[in-house]
């Protein structure tokens, strides 16, 4: 027993000699490797706590053995950290420059810098993040039934902008008394795209599809544009609004009028964007737009979606979703709601 106390006690010195070390105006001292300084707060990553964050305005002393990109102002210099009273000492290949640690913008590991420069001038091929759901359920005995859903949700977001695409779909087949038949049968897809105006404020632009065999519509196609603005904006989530104007052509497989089956119609719509996270391996996303026809006074669409994800590992999760389509004035004889609830895993994936 005293071997391994002596064992761990000289793991716990060695980490400590060779990490970074951050003291506190309260003379706490905090060891690990300096993630970032972003703002106001420092992140450090410590190999007993994990990341830490600090606020900056608490750090009396900053010393590090690795070298460090520190941003003052519009300069970026490289080079190990060490306090010389208020001021922070940045010792570079070529000698030693400092600035008072109240004016030290930003601080990046090698790691965080080359994430941070891919962000300057990226490729439309880079910094693509999303995932693809699946689910699957099947009943045997009097009645076979199959049904599957999938989902693919990918985003490209920029300093300045941010690019989604969308598309899942629903397929369902049951067989009674030896007679087939397919019960569920639709496919949704689109893209939007969202340009910053500041640092709340964008415009938006989107471009959605929609097929639904037991609604008899054949397409629904629909583009727009509008303003949006982010209410909400923290470390665990968003919240926009957002509307505009849209123009919605549809197309069935019968007549939604006499003689006609294309519907053509302006519409003014509004709606809300929601990400949130509810713990360290959970978060919910939610999303919600109503379409009100300016062409047909009094009608409109609705569409709204929740998704709810619990993550078992880095790439693998465990996600429910809940997805809702309401029109007032469907094909004859067809319902004015459709509603999807489906259940399974995650695919999760980074560029």
């Amino acid at each position: 027993m005293p071997r391994l106390s002596f064992v761990f006690g000289l793991i716990c010195f060695l980490t400590a000699a060779f990490a970074d070390q951050i003291t506190l105006s309260n003379g706490d001292r905090v060891t690990g490797a300096i993630v970032k300084k972003d703002g106001a707060s420092l992140v450090v990553k410590s190999a007993l706590m994990g990341e830490v964050t600090i606020k900056w305005a608490d750090v009396k002393s900053v010393k590090t053995d690795e070298v460090v990109n520190v941003v003052v102002g519009d300069k970026t210099v490289q080079g190990k950290l060490e306090t010389d009273g208020d001021r922070l000492a940045v010792v570079t290949a070529t000698g030693r420059e400092s600035a008072p640690l109240a004016e030290i913008a930003a601080l990046r590991n090698a790691e965080e810098q080359r994430r941070y420069e891919r962000y300057l001038d990226p490729p439309l091929t880079a910094l693509w993040a999303g995932f693809f759901d699946i689910g699957f359920a099947s009943t045997q005995g009097n009645a076979r039934a199959t049904t599957w859903t999938t989902s693919l949700t990918a985003a490209r977001i920029t300093s300045a902008d941010k690019i989604r695409i969308y598309a899942n779909q629903i397929y369902a087949r049951a067989v009674i008394n030896n007679t087939a038949a397919t019960t569920a049968r639709a496919i949704r897809g689109g893209w939007g795209y969202d340009r910053g105006l500041g640092p709340r404020a964008f415009l938006n632009l989107f471009n959605d599809y929609e097929f639904d065999r037991f609604q008899n519509l054949d397409l629904r196609f629909v583009t727009g544009g509008g303003a949006g603005y982010t209410l909400i904006k923290s470390e665990r989530g968003q919240l926009s609004l957002l509307g505009g104007a849209s123009y919605n052509r549809e197309n069935f497989s019968i007549p939604v009028t006499p003689g006609n089956n294309v519907r053509n119609s302006a519409e003014a719509y509004w709606g809300d964007e929601l990400s949130w996270k509810l713990s360290s391996v959970s978060s919910l996303r939610q999303s919600f737009r109503m379409f009100n026809n300016l062409t047909n006074g009094g009608e409109y669409r609705a569409n709204f979606d929740l998704g709810l994800d619990t993550k078992l590992s880095k790439w693998l999760s465990w996600q429910g979703t809940f997805s809702n389509r309401y029109i007032t004035n469907p094909a004859p004889g067809r319902k004015t709601n459709d509603v999807l609830i489906s259940t399974g895993l995650r695919l999760s994936f980074a560029r």
